[in-house]
C-alpha cells in the first residue's frame, strides 16, 4: 500500500509538471505578444492607414516568430487536457520521467504543425500586402475580402471536415485511443497529428484575424477564448454552430453595404 501511494504521488507530480510547464510556455507566448512582438505597435496604432513596410528577410523572420508564438499563446492550453492525458497512459509503461519527457516531445510535434500554418500564414499577409490589401495594422483594407473570410469561416464550421477534425479535438480519449504510437518518436508523430487535426479544426478561425488586425489582442484573446470552449465545453458542437451562423450572418452584412 505504501508504494502504491508512492507511485500515484509521482504520477501526480510528474502530471502537475507537465500541466505547469505547459502553462508557462503559453504565459511566456502571451508576454512577448503583449511587449509587441518585435514589432513598433505605436505605430502601427497611429498610422494604421499608412502602407505596410518594404518586405526584408528580418522582417518576414519576425512576422513568422509573431504568427508561431501567437498560435501557441492561442492553442497550448487547449491543447493542455491531451497532452496530460498521453502523460498519464504512458506513466503506466515507462518511468516518470520518461513519460514527462515524452509528453514534452508530443507538445512539440503539435506546435511543430502550428509553425507549418505560420509560415502559410506569412505567405498569405506577404501576397495580400503585395496586392494593397492590408493596412499597416495588419488588417484588411477591403470590406469585400473581410466579408468573403468572414463568410467563408462561417461556412467552414458547418463542413463534414470541420466536424471530423474537432471530434478529435474535443476528445482527448478517443484520438489517442485511434492513433497511438509506441515510443519517443510515437510521441512526436501523434503530436504532428493532434496537431493537423486542431490545425483543420481552426485555421479559418486564424484567418479571421486579417480582418480584425493580425496583432489586435481584443480579437486574439476572442479566438482563444472560443477555441477552447468549441474543444473543452460539453456543448461545443453546438457552439461550433451557432459561431457559424454569427460569422455567416456577419459576412452577409459585410458585403451587402460592400456593393
Amino acid at each position: 500500500m505504501h508504494g502504491r501511494a508512492i507511485l500515484e504521488h509521482l504520477l501526480h507530480r510528474d502530471r502537475l509538471i507537465v500541466a505547469i510547464g505547459t502553462a508557462v510556455v503559453a504565459a511566456l507566448a502571451w508576454a512577448y505578444l503583449m511587449g509587441g512582438a518585435g514589432m513598433d505597435t505605436a505605430m502601427m496604432a497611429e498610422m494604421p492607414d499608412m502602407a505596410p513596410m518594404p518586405w526584408t528577410l528580418r522582417s518576414a523572420a519576425l512576422l513568422f516568430a509573431m504568427w508561431w508564438v501567437m498560435m501557441i499563446a492561442m492553442m497550448a492550453p487547449s491543447a493542455g487536457p491531451t497532452v496530460l492525458l498521453y502523460a498519464t497512459i504512458r506513466q503506466k509503461d515507462e518511468t516518470a520521467s520518461r513519460a514527462a519527457i515524452d509528453a514534452w516531445i508530443f507538445l512539440a510535434g503539435y506546435l511543430v504543425t502550428w509553425a507549418g500554418f505560420s509560415l502559410a500564414a506569412v505567405l498569405a499577409q506577404w501576397t495580400l500586402e503585395r496586392l494593397g490589401l492590408l493596412s499597416m495594422a495588419m488588417a484588411s483594407t477591403s470590406a469585400v475580402l473581410g466579408g468573403v473570410i468572414l463568410l467563408a469561416a462561417g461556412l467552414y464550421q458547418f463542413t463534414p471536415f470541420k466536424r471530423a477534425c474537432l471530434r478529435y479535438c474535443e476528445s482527448p480519449l478517443l484520438f489517442l485511443s485511434r492513433h497511438w504510437r509506441p515510443g519517443t518518436r510515437g510521441a512526436f508523430r501523434m503530436g504532428l497529428r493532434h496537431g493537423s487535426y486542431c490545425v483543420g479544426c481552426c485555421w479559418v478561425l486564424m484567418v479571421l484575424l486579417f480582418v480584425g488586425g493580425v496583432m489586435n489582442l481584443v480579437w486574439i484573446v476572442g479566438l482563444m477564448l472560443y477555441v477552447a470552449g468549441e474543444k473543452l465545453l460539453p456543448f461545443g458542437r453546438r457552439l461550433s454552430y451557432v459561431a457559424g451562423g454569427i460569422l455567416i450572418l456577419s459576412g452577409a452584412i459585410v458585403l451587402a453595404h460592400a456593393v
